[in-house]
């Protein structure tokens, strides 16, 4: 009974959205409503005055971005939320699609001045490939903003998603007031306040009630013609709509002034998804079955650069984690247990003695953990959806200090394991390349590789357009395939055979000439 008791408590959730529509700002808010900070740092203008509480790396601080997943925990109205702060950037798109892996729903951000984004149009692709529940929060509503039905209409149009308005905004920019619960039927009124959070809101039942007028002055008028446009133009909300992501409900607020968050956080702990079942290689694994199973999605290291700590992030799926007890590891086939996990708020860290599906937490790591990586116990299995995607950018790793190999090797390596980029080996001569989704990329891993591992690297570019695993039943076609491409295939990191192809047309004329070999832009076909 108890295990059903602790699932049903939990929600875990990704925040996503385009660079500087506000992702952090809402991260924090929401740990200041759940009462794990204090205090509420501010991030402007692309620096971070009082550094953000997700974003402890070193590079983030200075360029103002989140470039690592950040995993954060906190209690709000006797339920244990699970939120996963992702990477705005899409350079790192790779690392964000393995977060939702991680989660159950997700909350997007969008800015009402620039409205949707072609980021947020590639991220909630991503949503749509798992049918992953989404709440739309838009913000800065304080600023001077687009019209909130044109910025729906582009909800519904550029992200192929129905949408629901569950607060409305009365008035924006200058004339703000505050935002209306269409649900409630109460109104919470604005105070431009960065570290105070508003607590009273005034029930007003029917909108022709004059009390409105005393309360917004002229804004009341467009408000009554707003509210009766959305309740005839929009459906109901649908709740099993939103559970299979079609429909998206949406809120209005100002999270840098902490408000409109607290009518989402009270939606959101109603209608977000309990942790759900997995697919893996033997069928569907359950939460409330009784073995425990989890898998690896992100392994990060030295987030304390004092202590050189590596830590591999899991998210449990099933039955219940205990500390000091034996697990299995599938892939290496040998029993591992854990002496100190932890869970987070941010940078922070706890030690725990049990965790129960919904849960992340982080198992320090000596070189164990790859991502995609299960622990069970019992059945063995492995969990599927966490593949690595051909990379856009390609470069050769050249050592700018021979006195320091073995240090930008080991650097590389556990670099490349944490997901930040894709290694290739040549399979002659041992030459390292680094495949990339972005430029950016490159900048995170020559910093880190200076910083926390003493070791220096150039990275010269490389003519290549993509990375193709492949296989093929046919042994005598894949054994030429080999040895007349040799030049243009390298190992990745598990040691499987990866062909670069140099243009579209190259790989299209590849794929002609050698019919019976299939290639793959993703490396799941491995599981």
């Amino acid at each position: 009974m108890k295990l059903n008791e602790e699932i049903e408590k939990r929600k875990t959730f990704a925040i996503i959205s385009h660079p500087d529509a506000g992702k952090t700002t809402l991260t924090e808010k929401f740990l200041l409503f759940g009462g794990a900070i204090q205090t509420a740092g501010a991030v402007k203008n692309n620096k971070i005055k009082k550094t953000a509480t997700s974003d402890f790396m070193e590079i983030e601080k200075q360029r103002g971005i989140s470039v690592a997943t950040s995993v954060m925990g906190f209690e709000y109205k006797d339920k244990l939320i699970n939120l996963l702060d992702t990477p705005g950037h899409k350079d790192f798109a790779e690392d964000t699609f393995r977060t939702l892996t991680a989660v159950d729903s997700v909350i997007l951000v969008i800015d009402c001045v620039k409205g949707v984004e072609t980021q947020t149009e590639k991220l909630m692709e991503v949503c749509r490939m798992r049918d992953t529940p989404v709440i739309v929060f838009i913000n800065k509503m304080d600023l001077e903003g687009r019209d909130p039905f044109e910025l729906l209409d582009e909800l519904e149009e550029k992200l192929q998603i129905n949408v629901r308005p569950m607060s409305w905004p009365i008035g924006i920019g200058a004339t703000f007031k505050g935002v209306y619960n269409l649900n409630e039927k109460n109104v919470n009124l604005f105070e431009s306040s960065k570290t105070k959070i508003s607590k009273d809101v005034i029930s007003i039942n029917d909108l022709a009630d004059s009390k409105l007028d005393e309360l917004v002055g002229k804004e009341a008028k467009q408000l009554r013609e707003d509210v009766e446009l959305v309740e005839g133009v929009y459906d109901p909300f649908s709740m099993e709509d939103y559970l299979s992501g079609k429909l998206a409900p949406v809120f209005f607020g100002s999270a840098v002034n902490n408000f409109g968050i607290r009518e989402m956080l009270d939606e959101f702990i109603q209608i977000a998804p309990m942790p759900k079942g997995r697919e893996t290689d033997e069928g569907e694994v359950k939460p409330d079955d009784k073995n425990f199973s989890g898998f690896i999605f992100k392994i990060h290291a030295n987030i304390d650069p004092n202590h050189r700590d590596r830590i591999a992030f899991l998210r449990v799926c099933s039955g219940k984690f205990e500390r000091n007890k034996f697990f299995h590891h599938v892939r290496l086939d040998k029993n591992l247990r854990f002496n100190n996990p932890t869970s987070f708020m941010a940078k922070e860290k706890s030690l725990i003695d049990e965790a129960y599906p919904g849960d992340v937490i982080g198992l320090y790591d000596t070189g164990n953990f790859k991502i995609g990586d299960t622990l069970t116990e019992g059945k063995d299995f492995t969990f599927k959806g966490i593949p690595s995607f051909s990379p856009e950018i390609f470069k050769e790793v050249v050592n700018s200090d021979p006195m320091k190999t073995k240090q930008l090797e080991k650097g590389i390596h556990q670099l490349t394991e944490e997901g930040v980029a894709q290694l290739f080996t040549a399979r002659m001569g041992n030459k390292k390349y680094i495949g990339t989704v972005g430029e950016l990329q490159f900048e995170v891993i020559q910093y880190r590789l200076k910083h926390e591992y003493n070791a220096s690297a150039n990275f010269h570019p490389l003519n290549f357009y993509k990375a193709c695993w492949f296989t093929s039943k046919n042994k005598e076609m894949l054994d030429e395939f080999v040895r007349l491409k040799s030049n243009y295939i390298v190992y990745d990191k598990d040691q499987h055979l990866v062909f670069l192809a140099q243009t579209p047309g190259i790989l299209q004329i590849t794929k002609d000439n050698y019919p019976d070999i299939d290639f793959h832009f993703t490396s799941e076909f491995k599981n």
